[in-house]
């Protein structure tokens, strides 16, 4: 299968890590600090829970030290991917 590329907007230092899906934007928030990589981590760890593959099929193909970023996702269609995080 392919590589499936999402937009996401990431919020550092939240109360708690969960993804919001609003009017098609996928929201992730993070607990974790942005410094040293810590919360591209927490964003990763996050998603790929939500999406039940394992951390290593995600990946921020750019936005690093942005909080719009980049996620590539590797064996799942968009269409599944936005069916996950959505639920």
């Amino acid at each position: 299968m392919s590589t499936t590329t999402i937009e996401i907007h990431v919020q550092p230092k939240a109360s708690r890590d969960r993804v919001v899906t609003q009017g098609g934007a996928i929201k992730v928030y993070v607990t974790a600090v942005p410094e040293k990589g810590r919360a591209n981590k927490a964003v990763v760890e996050v998603v790929a829970r939500r999406l039940g593959v394992p951390k290593g099929t995600v990946f921020i193909v750019s936005g690093e030290r942005s909080r719009t970023k980049l996620l590539a996702v590797e064996d799942l269609s968009e269409a599944e991917v936005r069916r996950r995080l959505g639920e």
